[in-house]
């Protein structure tokens, strides 16, 4: 996987992972309201826990390389604002949803949270 992404930062190896792995965390959590609403719980289950398997393959080595430069925390925020660029745009273009200022108040808070865990020593 890294050899894809050789020469480039540690930090935008680790965002572009995160971001893929994102794309399919979202669609295991919520495409199933939209697609399988029609069946028992545990077949949802079992589509969500196929497509997160595609997303763990991504997301354990963003890990792993990011952790060679980002200490925890700074992973987790980094996720966290990867989760909310995805989520948006798949709740409002596949799910449908209304697009809510509330996502940017949500936004703010969450670029907030990256200025601080990113912000210098």
């Amino acid at each position: 996987m890294t050899s894809l992404f050789n020469g480039l930062p540690i930090v935008l190896q680790t965002a572009l992972l995160l971001t893929a792995s994102n794309v399919f965390m979202t669609f295991a959590w919520y495409a199933h309201l939209k697609n399988l609403n029609d069946r028992p719980w545990w077949i949802a289950a079992l589509a969500s826990w196929g497509i997160a398997l595609f997303e763990y393959l991504l997301q354990v080595p963003a890990n792993r390389i990011g952790h060679t430069e980002l200490d925890l925390g700074q992973l987790k925020i980094l996720q966290e604002a990867i989760t909310l660029t995805v989520f948006v745009p798949f709740a409002v273009f596949y799910m449908q949803q209304p697009l809510k200022l509330d996502y940017l108040w949500a936004g703010l808070c969450i670029l907030g949270a990256v200025y601080f865990i990113f912000r210098g020593p």
